[in-house]
């Protein structure tokens, strides 16, 4: 069980984290600044386990593989929405992010609800009701077991 945290359609990678954070070394330091143009408190907010739902077109922009990472970083359990942009959604999957579509969620919810999210079945729970989202094919769910492609991939040797 975990809160939600609504986000708008379009939002892009810099929204999610901006250039000149991209400076800091490490994705430790960059989390803190996660979303601050949107919500200036997510990221002192958020805890392990609570959700980004967002409306259509989620992680638009510039490919930045830290966009997903400082999401990942701050404990988010999975980002659910309309539909994601491409790069963002490979990016995610590789660093080990669960990024699901889930179409009838977002008009229905509000942040701070309380939500559960089974991957494997590919539902998501909330205010009484279920909703159908993605279910992950079993060889991504794998990829994500194991902490993304990389990790994956070095465990096949």
């Amino acid at each position: 069980m975990g809160h939600i945290f609504k986000f708008h359609t379009d939002v892009d990678t810099d929204q999610i984290i901006a250039s000149q954070y991209l400076l800091f070394p490490t994705i430790e330091e960059m989390k803190t600044h996660a979303f601050e143009s949107l919500d200036p408190d997510f990221a002192s907010r958020v805890t392990p386990g609570d959700f980004v739902v967002a409306a259509e077109n989620f992680g638009c922009g510039s490919s930045r593989e830290q966009a997903p990472a400082v999401l990942k970083a701050l404990g988010v359990k999975a980002v659910l929405a309309k539909s994601f942009a491409r790069i963002f959604y490979r990016n995610a999957i590789n660093i080990g992010l669960p990024v699901i579509v889930c179409k009838d969620l977002y008009d229905h919810v509000e942040n701070g609800d309380e939500m559960e999210l089974s991957l494997t079945d590919g539902i998501a729970k909330t205010g009484g009701r279920e909703y159908a989202c993605t279910k992950l094919p079993p060889y991504m769910q794998g990829i994500l077991d194991q902490g993304g492609l990389i990790a994956s991939l070095n465990r096949e040797d």
